[in-house]
């Protein structure tokens, strides 16, 4: 995903570029848009996975390794419950845009379902790596490394 950035830049050139010289395009915005969706879902689990994720640094900097194991634990039980809700919502909005062909109700008015879907896979494979992370937790608790 992290050659999406240059999709999303191609769009906004393009964009900046139809505005000064031509007519402004309709669909540049939206297009910027899903890119952007598509980029931060799916790129989420992979920066979760190597550890990028951003932390307060302020008292776990100066936690013992069990102690952040048990936070880390904890907190990726609450991600689990929310991306499971998330997903729940997302699956069941992508169902309906299918079902009905729904469509922005922009100019433009491109279909949404596309969209949507890669929304359930990035929510899912969030999902798969909290689940992850969580069972890495519960092992340094037990004092195994994975």
């Amino acid at each position: 995903m992290m050659y999406g950035l240059f999709v999303i830049f191609g769009v906004l050139l393009w964009s900046s570029i139809s505005k000064t010289f031509f007519l402004p395009s309709l669909w540049t915005l939206e297009i910027a848009q899903f890119a952007m969706v598509a980029y931060y879902i799916l790129g989420g689990p992979f920066s979760l996975q190597i550890g990028a994720n951003v932390r307060m640094d302020l008292f776990y900097g100066g936690w013992t390794d069990r102690k952040k194991a048990w936070f880390d634990a904890f907190s990726i039980l609450l991600l689990i419950f929310y991306l499971g809700v998330l997903l729940y919502g997302a699956i069941d909005s992508t169902t309906y845009s299918l079902q009905y062909n729904e469509r922005s109700p922009t100019a433009w008015r491109p279909l949404l379902w596309p969209i949507k879907i890669i929304m359930c896979v990035g929510i899912f494979l969030m999902l798969l790596q909290a689940i992850s992370e969580f069972f890495k937790d519960i092992a340094k608790l037990k004092g195994k490394e994975i």
